[in-house]
C-alpha cells in the first residue's frame, strides 16, 4: 500500500473472544490472531500496525461489541481556494490525526 494507513485498529483483549472473525474479513489483512492467550484463553486479535484502510469490516462483523475500534484518518484539508469557507483543517477537528469512526 502506498503512503500512510487511512486507518488503524484497537482491540480490547479483555472483549475479543479469539473468534478469528474479523481476522477472515480483513481486505488488506492487517489483523492476526496473537500466539500468546487472553486471560480467558483464547487467542485475541490484534492489529500489525500496518495497511489499515479504516473501512469497518472487521468491527461490523464482530460478535463481541465493544471488541473493536476502528479509528479513520481525517482526509487531509483542501485549500480555502479550492473548498470554500467551511472547509477546516485535521488540526481543527476534533480527534487529532485519526478520529474515531465506529
Amino acid at each position: 500500500m502506498a503512503g500512510p494507513a487511512r486507518g488503524r485498529v484497537t482491540v480490547d483483549v479483555e472483549e475479543c473472544k479469539g473468534c478469528g472473525l474479523c481476522v477472515e474479513a480483513c481486505p488488506p489483512k492487517c489483523l492476526e490472531l496473537t500466539p500468546e492467550l487472553s486471560a480467558y484463553g483464547v487467542h485475541p486479535a490484534r492489529y500489525t500496525g500496518q495497511d489499515c484502510t479504516g473501512c469497518g469490516i472487521c468491527f461490523y462483523c464482530c460478535p463481541e461489541p465493544g471488541a473493536i475500534t476502528v479509528y479513520r484518518r481525517l482526509a487531509p484539508a483542501k485549500r480555502a481556494g479550492d473548498a470554500g469557507e467551511g472547509a477546516r483543517s485535521a488540526q481543527e477537528t476534533k480527534g487529532g490525526e485519526h478520529a474515531a469512526a465506529l
